[in-house]
């Protein structure tokens, strides 16, 4: 099972990657949080703070992860090609 999708780049998302450190993405609707949590530090080798999901009206999970201070977004943003 793929856990992680893909990471979103909308004008919200680009937003909070700014303003929060958090960076949104697409997620496996049987995924929670934990799994998230250590999926993403095992991929980037970053420390992370919290994850907050949500599913939208368009049925897709998102989880919204933010970092540590000592990992900015926007690096893990540009790993990703996002910027």
């Amino acid at each position: 099972m793929e856990i992680i999708k893909h990471p979103l780049s909308t004008e919200k998302s680009i937003r909070l990657m700014e303003a929060e450190n958090i960076l949104i993405f697409e997620v496996d609707k049987k995924a929670n949080k934990d799994t998230i949590k250590r999926e993403i530090e095992s991929m980037f080798k970053v420390k992370i703070v919290r994850v907050n999901t949500r599913i939208g009206p368009d049925a897709k999970k998102r989880a919204y992860v933010k970092f540590g201070n000592e990992t900015p977004a926007i690096d893990v943003a540009t790993k990703l090609g996002l910027l």
